[in-house]
C-alpha cells in the first residue's frame, strides 16, 4: 500500500479527520494511508491553516496542486537520455526487443525492457482504437460468417470431411440461422443464404459481412467488387450486399460472437454421428437453447424477440423459389470445349480462347459470350465427362463425327444394293478402321450420279476388289459403262498380261 496512488478524496478525509480531532494513529489504523503519510498532510494543512476552527477545507483542485503535483510527480525514465537515438530506431521500425538489446550492449542501458517498450509506444504515438456501437433498426440488417466446425461423416459421400459453421445473425432481435457445410465456396454460400431466408421466412433489408473470396473479387475500403453470383442473388431476393473495410471484423461483432456462442455453447459434450445429424441437432439447439436464453446484450430473448416483433418486419419471401445460379469466367479450349468442375461442355469453335462466362445451376450449364446464349447443356457430375454437340465443331471434325457407321450404312441404301453391300464390307473390316472409306465412296454420288456408284460397285464386288481407290479408279476410268465378262476371260487375260497383270490393265483390256 505504500506505494499506491493517493486519490484526492482521501486527503480530503485525512484533513477533515485531523480537523475534527482524530490522531494519526487511528486514522492509519482505520486502513486510509500509513502514519508517516498522515504526518506529512497534517504539517501541510497546519501550515495553510485548514485545521483551524475558522478555516475550511479547500476544493479538490487546491489539494490536488499541494499533495499530487509533489508526491506524485512522474519519474524520468532512465532512457530518457537516449531519446534522440530511440527516436531514430523506431522511425526505421526497429522493434523494441532489439533496441532494449543494442542500448545494454552498447551504451551501458541498465533499465528493464518494460521501460523501453512503454517508451517506444510514446514516441509511436499509439492509441486504443475506440469503437462505437452500431444500431440497427427492426429487419434492417443480418451479419454472416464462417467458422471452423468438427471432422463429421459426410453420408452422401461416405468420408470424414472438415466442417464449417454458416452463421447468419439477425442484428435486431439476434436470433440466428446456423448450418454445417464442407465447403466455402460460391455455390455453397449462396444456397445457405437461401436456406436462412426460408428458415427466417423473410428476407433482411441488408447483409453485412466480411470480404470472403466467395463473395468479394476484390476487397476495398470505398469500392469492393461482388461476385456476380453473389450480386444477382441479392438482387433476386431485394438485399443489399454490405461488405466490411478490410480488416475490421469489429464492425460485424454480432455474428462473431455468435459464432464463439455456438462453438462454446453448441459443439463441447456433444455426441453427432454424422453432418446430417449434426445439422438436425443444430435446428433443435436454435430454436430452444440458443433461441430462449437471456441475450447478454438485449437481456430478452432472441426466438421470442423474432417471433413477435421482428418477424412480421422482414421483406417476404419471391413467389417461386430462385434456382441457385453461379456466374464463372471460362476460355475455350482447342478442343472447343470448356472445363468446370473436371467436365467438359462444347461451345462454338469460333469462340476459341475467348473469355467467356458460364452460368452452372444444378441441371443445367450455359455458356454466354458477352449477353447471348451460346450454348446449354445438361449439368456432369463425374470427373472426366464430356457433352458435346457436334454443331459447335469445325466442319471437317463435324462431317466426321456426323457421319458415322450407321449414317454411311443408310445413305448407301438409297444408292442401291451394290452400294450397300459395298459399304458393308468396308465396315465390317476385320483389321482396319475404314470408315473414312466408306465417308468417301458415299461422296461419290456427288460427283458421279448414284446410278454410276451403284454400278462401279456392282463392278469391284464381281471382281472382289471392293476398296474407296478401285470403285473410284472404275468411275474415273469409265469403266462402270462397260459390260461384265465372263471370270474365265480374265484368267487367260491374267497369263497373257504376265508381270502386267493388274486390276486396272486387266480392265483396260476386257474384251467386249
Amino acid at each position: 500500500m505504500g506505494n499506491r496512488r493517493i486519490e484526492v478524496y482521501e486527503y480530503r478525509q485525512v484533513i477533515y479527520r485531523l480537523k475534527k480531532g482524530q490522531s494519526t494513529r487511528s486514522i492509519a489504523k482505520d486502513g486510509l494511508m500509513s502514519r508517516d503519510k498522515v504526518r506529512k498532510i497534517q504539517l501541510v494543512a497546519k501550515e495553510q491553516g485548514w485545521l483551524e476552527e475558522s478555516g475550511g477545507i479547500p476544493e479538490e483542485i487546491v489539494l490536488a496542486a499541494h499533495f499530487q503535483s509533489k508526491s506524485q510527480r512522474p519519474s524520468t525514465s532512465a532512457i530518457e537520455k537516449h531519446r534522440e537515438l530511440v527516436t531514430t530506431w523506431v522511425g526505421e521500425s526497429i522493434q523494441a526487443t532489439v533496441i532494449y538489446k543494442h542500448l545494454c550492449e552498447q551504451h551501458g542501458f541498465t533499465g528493464s525492457y518494460n521501460s523501453v517498450q512503454r517508451f517506444t509506444k510514446k514516441i509511436k504515438g499509439t492509441s486504443p482504437r475506440l469503437t462505437v456501437p452500431l444500431h440497427f433498426h427492426l429487419g434492417e440488417a443480418a451479419q454472416v460468417d464462417f467458422g471452423q466446425g468438427p471432422l463429421l461423416l459426410d453420408e452422401r459421400t461416405g468420408k470424414e470431411e472438415k466442417t464449417w459453421f454458416f452463421v447468419m445473425t439477425l442484428c435486431w432481435s439476434r436470433h440466428q440461422y446456423v448450418e454445417l457445410v464442407t465447403h466455402q465456396d460460391i455455390e455453397t454460400w449462396l444456397q445457405c443464404h437461401q436456406n436462412a431466408f426460408h428458415w427466417f421466412g423473410g428476407v433482411i433489408k441488408k447483409v453485412i459481412i466480411d470480404n470472403p473470396k466467395c463473395a468479394i473479387t476484390r476487397a476495398c475500403y470505398y469500392d469492393p467488387q461482388v461476385q456476380r453470383s453473389y450480386e444477382a442473388l441479392a438482387e433476386e431476393y431485394g438485399f443489399i450486399i454490405s461488405a466490411c473495410p478490410p480488416r475490421e471484423p469489429q464492425k460485424k461483432g454480432r455474428v462473431e460472437s455468435g459464432v464463439k456462442y455456438v462453438k462454446k455453447n453448441f459443439l463441447p459434450l456433444r455426441t453427432m454421428k454424422s453432418l446430417q445429424d449434426g445439422n438436425q441437432q443444430l435446428k433443435a439447439w436454435v430454436l430452444s437453447t440458443a433461441g430462449n436464453r437471456v441475450h447478454g446484450t438485449t437481456f430478452e430473448k432472441p426466438l421470442v424477440r423474432f417471433e413477435e416483433i421482428e418477424r412480421s418486419q422482414l421483406q417476404p419471401l419471391p413467389s417461386t423459389v430462385i434456382e441457385i445460379a453461379v456466374w464463372r469466367k471460362a476460355s475455350l479450349y482447342r478442343n472447343c470445349h470448356i472445363r468446370l468442375d473436371k467436365c467438359y461442355y462444347s461451345a462454338p469453335y469460333g469462340l476459341y480462347e475467348k473469355e467467356l462466362w458460364v452460368k452452372v445451376t444444378r441441371s443445367l450449364v450455359t455458356v454466354y459470350d458477352q449477353q447471348e446464349s451460346v450454348a446449354v447443356h445438361a449439368r456432369l457430375f463425374k470427373p472426366g465427362e464430356m457433352s458435346t454437340k457436334t454443331t459447335h465443331l469445325p466442319p471437317k471434325a463435324r462431317y466426321y463425327l456426323e457421319r458415322d457407321s450407321k449414317w454411311c450404312y443408310e445413305q448407301s441404301k438409297l444408292v442401291g444394293d451394290h452400294t450397300q453391300t459395298a459399304v458393308t464390307t468396308l465396315l465390317t473390316d476385320p483389321t482396319k478402321d475404314l470408315l473414312r472409306a466408306a465417308q468417301g465412296l458415299i461422296r461419290l454420288k456427288e460427283t458421279y450420279g448414284i446410278k454410276r456408284l451403284e454400278s462401279a460397285c456392282h463392278r469391284a464386288l464381281y471382281f472382289n476388289a471392293v476398296s474407296y481407290t478401285s470403285i473410284k479408279t472404275i468411275l474415273k476410268e469409265g469403266l462402270d459403262y462397260q459390260a461384265l465378262q465372263p471370270l474365265e476371260i480374265f484368267d487367260k487375260l491374267s497369263a497373257a498380261y504376265q508381270g502386267e497383270g493388274t486390276f486396272q490393265r486387266c480392265m483396260k483390256h476386257e474384251i467386249h
